[in-house]
């Protein structure tokens, strides 16, 4: 059971064009949004859309795929974990945030 703590698998649609970063120690970092759409019905019975926003980060060679081949709209799979990181903004405050920690990204649909 040790195996899936903190495992996460979404399906969804990139929200915007990946950011690419190449740091100083030779590493690549790419950050993305990742939408996720449930769909119910509410008490009328009409066809309602939940979407939730993701916040996906990849290192190394999942950066590079990200990079050549996640653009807005494409439809992909990622699988990793979740990390929560806290700073100091601005106006002195405290804040988190909780990201998705790529392992895998598998890309599906076209735009």
């Amino acid at each position: 059971m040790s195996t899936i703590k903190n495992h996460v698998q979404l399906i969804g649609n990139v929200g915007q064009e990946p950011t690419i970063t190449n740091l100083e120690s030779g590493k690549k970092v790419a950050r993305l949004s990742l939408a996720t759409n449930e769909n119910y019905k509410d008490s009328k019975g009409e066809r309602q859309t939940d979407t939730n926003w993701h916040t996906v980060v990849a290192w190394g060679k999942t950066a590079d795929i990200i990079e050549k081949y996640a653009e807005k709209g494409k439809e992909i799979a990622v699988v990793g974990k979740l990390k929560t990181r806290s700073y100091t903004a601005n106006d002195g405050n405290q804040r988190y945030v909780t990201e998705v920690v790529a392992d895998e990204i598998l890309l599906l649909g076209s735009k």
